[in-house]
């Protein structure tokens, strides 16, 4: 009788392929509607993407925002919602998951991550004062914004170099840093604003070196680091693969390690914690607690539910502990890293390294003829749009807005497309079917015309601008 172990495919051609660790029982059916179904609705949109209706797209890539999939635990957890107005016991589940995973003590929820980000900024910032972090994302500088602040971007020049290959693009710059602080003083620093991995940067991840050198340095100022945890578990995965010291350790330890060298934590709890709604605020000192439990009540709800059903925050609760899952974390990266594979065998200009959320096609080099105020990242959507019913959506000057001194548009470096992958929701052929419209619209850019606006919204336009062809 033979010995010889028969080889898989896989071995036999020397690869080994990897699925995702799930399987589908439950499914949601879509369809591509016609090329000229779909120019009406882009035309009726204004060619913004934010504006078509759901059931004119194919692919739904604009957001991995509230559009994850749910686990049959989660929704065995919305049937245990307890809806008292007071003291609803998914809170302290919610609470307690909060406090295990990601260290920090006292915790306010919120309707979604930008009622976080309104609560710090009034809590923490004074009129005048200046808020350093690494690049800017537009919910969170309007909030700082509108509590009197000033934004200052300190983040690492590679960032804004798309084809730069360093690891940790994400990281601030402690130059940088230590040069506003010496300008403006440390008690006009409101307080370190920290992304873990940097959407407007193509989800570049911040190393733990440099969150632990950030602590060090504001420690010694008494300049309090406050993080924006919405993306973080997918920075832990990045942490585990190329940071020495961190390839044996589970994502759950690289996680709570990281949040310790921070002072608090706002979360858009829609991303990376897999549900539909939902957020929270987490800090470590009692005086920003008392005054965002206060202002809560007036903007949120009560300090127990903080605009969330209690069957809501079952689901959070329980999808933070899923969402830590080292086999969970490393499909989802991977699903994105294939996306990114494709295009980049094929030539096409995208974001270097691959993200963690995204891939961010680079829209200056893709239509290189189209000046940046006819914005080429908004023509790349609306043309990805046309020809496969794929949404995408724009992150580059309609994004980055006015500056609030000259009221010019602020042209960022950075001009950039964002293909954004939801959790749990699509397979690898979608995936496909995205690489290869992109592609084919790739392969006839000299031909694409750029926009001009033709309706400005005074905040956040991006969500609600309207563009005509030129």
């Amino acid at each position: 009788m033979s010995n010889i172990i028969p080889q898989t495919i896989g071995q036999q051609y020397g690869r080994r392929s990897w699925a995702e660790p799930w399987k589908i029982k439950m499914v949601e059916p879509i369809r591509m509607i016609g090329r000229q179904e779909r120019e009406q609705a882009l035309q009726a949109a204004g060619f913004n993407t934010f504006l078509l209706r759901s059931e004119d797209v194919y692919i739904d890539l604009l957001t991995d925002s509230g559009t994850s999939a749910m686990s049959d635990r989660q929704w065995a957890g919305i049937m245990m919602g307890d809806e008292s107005y007071a003291g609803s016991r998914n809170f302290y589940h919610l609470e307690e998951a909060i406090q295990t995973y990601y260290g920090y003590r006292y915790i306010v929820p919120t309707h979604q991550g930008r009622g976080a980000e309104h609560l710090i900024s009034q809590a923490a910032i004074k009129k005048g004062q200046f808020i350093p972090g690494n690049m800017y994302f537009t919910t969170t500088r309007l909030h700082q914004e509108l509590a009197g602040g000033t934004f200052v971007d300190v983040i690492i020049d590679e960032a804004h170099d798309p084809a730069s290959q360093r690891p940790f693009k994400g990281n601030i710059d402690l130059d940088k840093l230590q040069a506003l602080i010496d300008e403006k003083g440390a008690a006009n620093i409101a307080y370190i604003s920290l992304a873990g991995t940097v959407n407007m940067a193509g989800g570049q991840p911040v190393s733990m070196a440099n969150v632990r050198a950030i602590h060090e340095l504001c420690g010694h100022y008494n300049i309090r680091v406050y993080l924006d945890a919405t993306r973080m578990v997918e920075n832990c995965f990045f942490i585990q693969e190329r940071e020495e010291g961190y390839s044996d350790k589970p994502i759950t330890a690289i996680l709570k390690e990281f949040c310790s060298y921070t002072d608090g934590a706002w979360m858009s709890a829609k991303k990376d914690n897999l549900v539909n709604i939902g957020g929270w605020l987490a800090v470590n000192h009692e005086d920003v607690f008392e005054m965002a439990r206060n202002m809560v009540v007036v903007y949120e709800g009560l300090h127990t539910y903080g605009g969330m059903a209690g069957r809501d925050m079952e689901a959070l609760a329980i999808g933070i502990a899923e969402s830590v899952e080292d086999d969970h974390v490393h499909a989802r990266v991977n699903q994105v890293r294939y996306l990114g594979g494709l295009l980049t065998e094929w030539g096409v200009p995208i974001v270097q390294p691959v993200g963690g959320h995204a891939i961010f096609l680079d829209a200056k080099r893709f239509y290189d003829h189209i000046p940046q105020d006819q914005f080429p990242a908004q023509t790349l959507a609306a043309e990805l749009y046309l020809d496969s019913g794929v949404r995408s959506m724009e992150r580059g000057v309609v994004s980055a807005g006015r500056d609030p001194k000259t009221g010019d548009h602020r042209y960022p470096a950075l001009e950039l497309t964002r293909l954004t992958i939801p959790r749990r929701v699509y397979t690898q052929a979608h995936m496909d079917v995205v690489a290869e419209s992109v592609k084919a619209i790739y392969d006839v850019r000299e031909q694409t015309r750029g926009l001009k606006m033709a309706y400005e919204p005074q905040y956040l336009r991006f969500f609600q601008a309207r563009f005509e062809r030129l």
